[in-house]
């Protein structure tokens, strides 16, 4: 809350109730330190007033009058990890009565994961009360939650995007003293408040007493303002006071609050149990650096991916370059192509800035080898400030469930390679393409995953043919209806990786730079959603996979995300399928025989790292060619988990004795003259360019291409 005279109070109580994530980081780490609950206290001066969690992991409350006198005091009862806790302060500045409250609330739901039962309660249960004869100092701070002051200003502004219910810039202070953990009605009442006063303002400001709610100051219920969704920044106050806050770095809303019961796990259904913001040290939603330099995209630029080069003395090494890589549309409303690419931007986001290379304990499992970092890997494990990635873990061991681009994203950069791959990932795997688009003089216009959200169907209509990259893994509702209307709108569509149309993300609908990601029960993940937090903030909707919305990726586009293994690659054979008349234009060029894509960039083969399969059983069109299908991969390509509901030996194997670990390569018609080719492998891009671009795999692509773009019907 911005700074306001009503919040420099003499007599208070603060109060909330706490669901502390680090009062220890965890297992042989060290204590997170000073934590900022509720506060309005500047570091610098010693002013104010602050509930905290102190060095010892015990409640505290800190009054400073500015001139460098200051009183603390401590619950001196730890505060345990994942438990619920009314927290609260009194004090009365006439009698210098202090009065502090640490009880646990402890019930057999709303904990989630952590435990139902609290025995003996009183080793982190306290009521502490001190006579005290500091008065708390004036200051111009902000009211904060969850961190405090270090320095009143930072020339930092929030305005407009997702703070659009700011109606004009606030600037933010210095923060300090972060906080880990859920808070859930807070409040700030003028006078010393009695036990029962305070449980009566914790039910809600309306049902008090006319004399207690004479004298609040603010009674903030992140529930307030829950409609379909909860993807607004403000935080609402009830009372008459109407002190609406930001919140700032996206902490996490759609959460559990002190009282959920689990009777309802649709948070818009009983938006009064989910009360609660889950805050962390490292959510980060703009870096909110300032300018350093423009650039006016020149008229008549092709459509492509460029770079803005940075280097520090003109020197080429890794630790002294950088490239800010940007997207250039062909003109407003036009297209100079019947061929266009839908860069897969969405999950460039997911795995921005990821960490699993030092952070997975299966890392090397995955790859089959110690990871290979780059100078890249290093440094963000050391500046975790650049925020994290959907596949990280939050410094409290929560899951990351937002990603934004409005920082820096240093493993979406044209020379990185990505220690999971045996050579590209992401924008590096999808550059394979562009290279071999232009090395075979094909005319395209290049649009975002972005674009595609915002304008639909309407884009797509305007090609011919379409194509996607080499692991369109997340996908927004909005995206994922446009292909489906192409498809049915006689659209032709190509789809070149695998994985793809497999987790359920949205953009923040006021700011498209942000996008949401909630992994639920099941899928190949780094971690999973506690229980009644599966369903997004910014669209109200169930996260985690589209499978379990009903939309399983093989109703888009033939096949299923099968298997996954990250140290070689393998190669396919042809089926009888591609034998027919309908299909047999495709493999012109390609002996029956032949190997296809025993050879690539990425792994050594055109199969690898992730795999599709067709499967009538799971949305597979009844009518589809299979054209081929992979064999010969290692014991690491892993069928994938959620189609695994036993595990037994010698049933669901690996790569050398399950016949779900394959990719298949597809072809189908669609209403109206479309089709849609897909070969299932994400590594297939990075054959394209073998033998100066003279191979089977290029011609099979090529083949599809040309052929989808000749007018008429298909063959």
């Amino acid at each position: 809350m911005p700074q306001d005279e009503r919040l420099n109070v003499e007599s208070f109580t603060l109060q909330c109730y706490i669901f502390p994530t680090t009062p220890v980081v965890g297992l042989g780490t060290p204590q997170k330190g000073r934590q900022g609950v509720l506060t309005k206290w500047v570091e610098e001066t010693k002013s104010g007033y602050g509930l905290f969690i102190d060095e010892h992991n015990c409640l505290s409350v800190e009054i400073g009058d500015g001139s460098g006198q200051i009183m603390k005091l401590s619950s001196d009862k730890k505060l345990l990890r994942k438990v619920w806790y009314l927290a609260a302060v009194s004090y009365d500045a006439r009698t210098g009565k202090v009065t502090l409250f640490q009880e646990p609330v402890v019930t057999s739901t709303n904990g989630g994961l952590g435990q139902g039962l609290l025995n003996p309660a009183e080793e982190t249960t306290a009521v502490v009360e001190s006579i005290n004869s500091i008065k708390p100092g004036i200051n111009d701070a902000p009211f904060l939650m969850a961190a405090s002051t270090k320095y009143e200003r930072s020339g930092r502004h929030i305005s407009g995007g997702h703070f659009k219910e700011v109606l004009e810039p606030i600037e933010l202070p210095e923060q300090i003293h972060t906080y880990n953990g859920k808070i859930d009605r807070p409040r700030l009442s003028r006078r010393a408040l009695s036990r029962s006063e305070i449980e009566s303002l914790a039910r809600g400001y309306q049902g008090c007493k006319a004399e207690l709610r004479n004298d609040v100051v603010g009674a903030w219920d992140f529930h307030a303002n829950i409609t379909t969704n909860i993807a607004s920044t403000c935080i609402i106050d009830t009372s008459p006071s109407m002190l609406n806050g930001a919140i700032i770095n996206m902490p996490v809303r759609a959460m559990t609050g002190f009282n959920w019961t689990g009777d309802e796990i649709v948070y818009h259904h009983k938006p009064e149990e989910y009360g609660a913001i889950h805050f962390h040290d490292d959510d980060i939603d703009d870096a909110r650096w300032d300018v350093d330099f423009e650039l006016k995209i020149p008229d008549g630029l092709k459509s492509g991916i460029y770079a803005a080069r940075l280097r520090i003395g003109g020197e080429d090494s890794p630790e002294t370059e950088d490239y800010i890589p940007f997207v250039v549309r062909p003109p407003k409303g036009k297209t100079t192509s019947k061929l266009a690419f839908i860069l897969p931007t969405n999950s460039y986001l997911a795995y921005s800035n990821d960490n699993l290379c030092t952070n997975c304990v299966v890392a090397e499992l995955l790859a089959g080898k110690v990871p290979v970092m780059t100078a890249a890997d290093l440094y963000l494990n050391e500046h975790r400030e650049y925020g994290l990635s959907t596949y990280s873990l939050h410094s409290d061991g929560s899951g990351v469930c937002y990603s934004s681009r409005l920082r820096p994203i240093l493993n979406m950069r044209p020379k990185y390679r990505h220690w999971l791959s045996p050579s590209l990932w992401q924008l590096n795997g999808d550059l394979h393409l562009v290279d071999w688009l232009e090395e075979k003089n094909f005319d395209f216009d290049i649009h975002t995953d972005e674009d595609l959200h915002r304008e639909g169907v309407g884009l797509l209509n305007k090609y011919q043919t379409v194509l996607t990259g080499s692991h369109p893994e997340y996908t927004s509702e909005k995206m994922f209806a446009a292909y489906e209307k192409y498809q049915q709108d006689g659209g032709r569509w190509i789809y070149l990786g695998a994985n793809g149309f497999y987790w359920c993300s949205e953009y923040h609908p006021d700011n498209s730079n942000i996008i949401e990601v909630r992994k639920g029960e099941a899928g190949t993940r780094a971690w999973t959603a506690n229980p009644g937090e599966y369903n997004n903030a910014f669209d109200g909707k169930y996260g985690g996979m589209w499978r379990a919305r009903g939309r399983i990726p093989s109703k888009l586009c033939g096949l299923t995300f099968t298997a996954y293994g990250f140290d070689v690659s393998s190669y396919y054979v042809r089926d009888k399928d591609s034998e027919r008349p309908e299909t047999a234009w495709i493999m012109e060029g390609v002996g029956n025989g032949e190997k296809i894509g025993d050879f690539g960039l990425v792994g050594g083969g055109a199969a690898g790292l992730e795999l599709d399969r067709y499967d009538i059983e799971f949305g597979t069109p009844h009518d589809s060619y299979l054209l081929a299908h992979s064999v010969g991969h290692t014991n690491l390509m892993l069928q994938v988990n959620e189609e695994i509901h036993f595990s037994v030996r010698g049933y669901h194997g690996s790569g050398t004795e399950n016949p779900m670990v394959r990719a298949d390569m597809v072809f189908y018609k669609t209403p109206n003259d479309g089709g849609v080719f897909a070969p299932g492998s994400l590594s297939w891009c990075g054959s394209l360019s073998h033998n100066n671009y003279n191979n089977n795999v290029s011609r099979i692509t090529e083949n599809a291409i040309r052929g989808f773009l000749k007018d008429g019907p298909l063959p």
